[in-house]
């Protein structure tokens, strides 16, 4: 709206945050003091000695002239800060409700305009009577013509009190208001430029009209919604519908369109859904945006009066913003958001683990899309599962290549994994909780955090395929295999604007959104060149890789291009499809150091123009000339597959499974009173030993890591310390100890244990400490039996040359003259059978021990041996126990957390 004055300036509206409202109210005399606080930490683990930190948090001291005001505790200062500054508000300032900002306005409006609201506006932000409509009828929720019919029929019935007009959707006070109300509403001048300039975006209805960007020229002193109706070509406000709020951000983004006539000329009638539709008006772009139908044209602005304030809250609508909600709608597009790659990114196919996923979890994913498409959070239950489901669940996932194991050896497998095995299933509700997607996927998983994001992963790949328009009875086939079960009436009914529509553009035609998909045959690529020496050092399947690149749209014909996105260090996992699928064949050719450039067919216009931050000239290419994308790229560095993670990929169960099944084995053997382990970490093989009945009395576990041994307190105490000895087979426990020391100390307090174990430790030691951990523990620890296991290096060439998805390479395409590489980035050495066989028979015979050898993994009969190789040293019976030595031997150990039984 023109102010009149021409020589007003137009300024665009800055967020004024609380803080900044403090400093221009109070100026210097608002003093800042921010503390750092711990907070406490629960114990869950009596007896632990180790110093419990909680995060460091911060909390703000607001010292006003005549009051002051202290924060809440947060994570960052400034967030600190800003709490504070909110309370002190709250303290002057009078609750305001962005109601009484349309109020003060409309105060100003002239003629009959003067006072009247939209009865729209008192649809979106009156909550209270928003509850009472969806009391009447719960569709009032999702259904804003309702809404404002209630309200018209309501004051229509008030008629000594408010007026209201035919034709004309606004309320207004009968009487002449109060003197006090008035100047009440005029207490404080707004802080607020006498004009503003918001830049909104116009969304028409026509889907052979694209988005424009428009600029609402709006007076400080004027009613902003007068000025949206204008650009609507409206004369004023009271016909423009408002939407509900887009998105939780603290903008007011609402789209704004003209009231359906229709709807203006009968507010009650039953058939006024059925009437709208007639006529043919329905914007499904903005309906789709904003999850509600909406009508003819519209204007899509992020300006409002909001909560404790009395100035006009604006920020600028641009067309990136514009695309980047249609983008985020999907599962892939939420996907593709969090990790700021649109173009670069895609929704992984695969959870493999949680160290190597990037991005936003797929929990959180799907939570984040109920959210945005006004649904119930999802609902995750687990699954109790037989140990005999276990079992064939196991043997059906995965083709081990290990031997058959001895009927004996299963029934452990069986005990040790129904310890800790999971299956989750999730529900989706609508809002009014009707039952939307069940998915109950048959698979198991050893971790519950595995269980729940592998599931929701799954609804995530279905939804991502009905976002595509797929038919639906090929919806139904992804469904089957995917485990899933959907209600197709009421899945449909919630998703109907979500339906691709067809959108003119260049003569095409597209849906208004769409998953991105490779358009071109074979690999995708138009053309490539490679850079760069040679290194050796290449991409395997279950690689974590490392790129820079960057991202442009290139013109046929035309010395012009559009920076539309890069990233100086971008990671992701080889082989789960978590990039486009031109890039992860790109990448297979080339080793670290290597550069690429290669170019791609345009994908979906919604993607690129999400990217863009020339939002004009990126349009304008698009729509004028033949475009393409290029990318260069460059290979930073590569991470190998995790050394447990090429295990579970070949072995069923798992190697770390079998150490344990084989420890069990030799403690029942051996009737074994007291165990020890050397290098317990964070005590999975000590926990484990609890769910077996064995002869064991004592444990104790030895660890130089402080947070390992307060995880392995943790897990030992809620075991142990459980009321029911039925949920620990292992009731003969008496005592459980845990020592920070090095093992290549002696402590006279582990003499003479009747078992000790060191599974898969001196590969994290030097070499020469290796030797002298050997020498001291049968020299001075004295076990009766020590099992010692260690990978077998010559077994690395089938576990780094296996495919983690379960595909087999050709034999004929391994490059045998590269060596393998060590399993883990943190193994010191990694010794062959004969060196491992060197190292134990040289310590057995200096210390009067006896070795047997075997391991776990393969076959000791077959090439190369067993993955992990184990050598059981036993002590003679007949040999004496040197106590002598030992009487006056120092306790160097510190004892970390013990518990005996009551």
């Amino acid at each position: 709206m023109e102010t009149g004055d021409p020589s007003a300036v137009a300024v665009r509206k800055v967020t004024i945050t609380p803080k900044a409202i403090i400093h221009q109210k109070f100026g210097t005399n608002a003093c800042y003091k921010v503390e750092e606080v711990q907070e406490p930490v629960q114990i869950d683990c009596p007896g632990l000695v180790i110093p419990q930190k909680g995060p460091c948090l911060y909390r703000c001291h607001l010292q006003l002239p005549e009051f002051s005001v202290v924060s809440e505790s947060f994570k960052k200062k400034k967030d600190a800060e800003q709490s504070a500054a909110e309370m002190a508000l709250e303290k002057f300032l009078p609750s305001l409700h962005p109601l009484g900002g349309h109020f003060r306005a409309a105060l100003r409006r002239d003629g009959d305009l003067y006072g009247s609201i939209p009865v729209s506006v008192t649809a979106v932000c009156d909550a209270k009577i928003s509850n009472l409509c969806r009391l009447i009828n719960p569709k009032a929720d999702s259904n804003l013509f309702m809404v404002i019919s209630f309200i018209m029929r309501a004051a229509a019935k008030l008629t000594e009190f408010v007026v209201t007009s035919n034709g004309q959707l606004s309320i207004k006070r009968k009487n002449p208001y109060p003197t006090e109300i008035i100047e009440s509403s005029t207490i404080e001048e707004s802080v607020s430029p006498e004009t503003i300039l918001v830049e909104a975006l116009h969304v028409p209805y026509s889907l052979e009209k694209t988005v424009q960007p428009v600029t609402l020229n709006m007076s400080s002193s004027g009613y902003y919604m007068d000025v949206i109706a204008q650009k609507l070509g409206l004369t004023e406000a009271s016909k423009v519908l408002v939407s509900k709020n887009i998105g939780k951000g603290s903008s007011d983004t609402r789209f704004y369109f003209a009231a359906p006539e229709p709807f203006l000329l009968d507010l009650s009638s039953d058939h006024l859904h059925v009437k709208l539709h007639s006529e043919g008006s329905l914007n499904a772009r903005a309906s789709y945006i904003c999850g509600q139908d909406i009508y003819g044209d519209a204007i899509m602005a992020s300006v409002g009066y909001t909560w404790r304030s009395k100035d006009l809250f604006s920020e600028d609508m641009s067309l990136r913003l514009y695309y980047r909600m249609l983008i985020g709608k999907t599962p892939s597009g939420i996907y593709k958001l969090s990790r700021e790659a649109i173009l670069t990114a895609e929704l992984p196919s695969v959870f493999s683990m949680k160290t190597n996923w990037r991005g936003c979890f797929p929990k959180e994913i799907l939570s984040m899309f109920c959210r945005r498409h006004r649904l119930s959070e999802p609902v995750f239950s687990f699954l109790n599962v037989p140990s005999k489901e276990i079992s064939e669940s196991s043997r059906s996932l995965k083709k081990p290549k290990v031997i058959e194991p001895a009927e004996d050896e299963i029934k452990l497998s069986q005990s040790l994994r129904s310890e800790s095995s999971f299956r989750c299933e999730v529900k989706i509700f609508s809002k009014s909780q009707d039952w939307l997607i069940h998915c109950s996927p048959k698979e198991i998983y050893k971790k519950q955090n595995d269980s729940v994001h592998n599931v929701s992963l799954k609804v995530l790949t279905w939804l991502n395929a009905y976002f595509t328009g797929i038919p639906l009875e090929k919806l139904n086939q992804w469904a089957d295999a995917l485990d899933i079960r959907f209600c197709t009436k009421n899945f449909l009914e919630v998703f109907v604007l979500c339906q691709p529509a067809p959108n003119v553009e260049n003569g095409e035609i597209q849906g208004i959104f769409h998953v991105s998909k490779d358009t071109v045959a074979g690999s995708g690529v138009c053309t490539l060149s490679i850079e760069g020496r040679d290194c050796g050092v290449c991409p395997l399947s279950g690689s974590l890789l490392c790129i820079s690149y960057s991202v442009f749209l290139i013109a046929e014909g035309e010395n012009v291009n559009v920076h539309l996105e890069s990233n100086d260090e971008f990671e992701f996992e080889m082989g789960n499809g978590t990039v486009i699928p031109q890039l992860e064949t790109v990448v297979t050719q080339l080793s670290v150091g290597h550069s690429a450039c290669f170019n791609i067919n345009v994908p979906s216009q919604e993607l690129v123009l999400g990217a863009a931050a020339d939002s004009a000239t990126t349009l304008y290419l698009l729509d004028s000339k033949i475009c393409c994308l290029e990318y260069r790229i460059t290979l930073l560095r590569i991470t190998e597959p995790l050394e447990e993670r090429m295990e579970q990929a070949l072995f069923s169960p798992p190697l770390s499974n079998q150490r344990v099944e084989y420890a069990v084995k030799h403690v029942k053997e051996s009737c074994a009173n007291t165990l020890v382990d050397f290098g317990c970490g964070s005590g999975s093989l000590l926990s484990s030993l609890l769910g077996y009945t064995t002869s064991l009395e004592k444990i104790v576990g030895v660890d130089i890591s402080l947070k390992g041994l307060s995880r392995a307190a943790k897990i030992l105490h809620s075991k142990l310390g459980t009321k029911s000895d039925a949920d620990v087979p292992c009731v003969g426990i008496k005592s459980a100890v845990l020592y920070d020391g090095s093992i290549t100390d002696f402590d006279s307090r582990l003499f003479g244990f009747d078992i000790g174990t060191c599974l898969e430790v001196i590969e994290h030691m030097e070499e020469d400490q290796a030797y002298l951990f050997g020498d001291v523990v049968l020299s001075s620890f004295r076990p009766k039996i020590l099992i010692v296991s260690t990978p077998n290096y010559e077994y690395n060439v089938i576990l780094q040359a296996s495919n983690i998805n379960g595909q087999e390479e050709d034999p004929e395409e391994k490059t045998p003259s590269q060596a393998p590489k060590f399993r883990n980035h943190d193994h010191k050495f990694e010794w062959t059978r004969e060196q491992f066989n060197r190292w134990a028979s040289e310590l057995a015979t200096t210390n009067g021990y006896t070795v047997e050898f075997s391991g776990v993994g393969g076959s000791g009969d077959v090439e190369p041996g067993f993955a992990s190789q184990i050598a059981l040293f036993r002590r003679p019976l007949q040999s004496p126990d040197n106590v002598s030595l030992h009487e006056d031997a120092a306790e160097c150990y510190k004892v970390i957390w013990e518990w005996h039984r009551e």
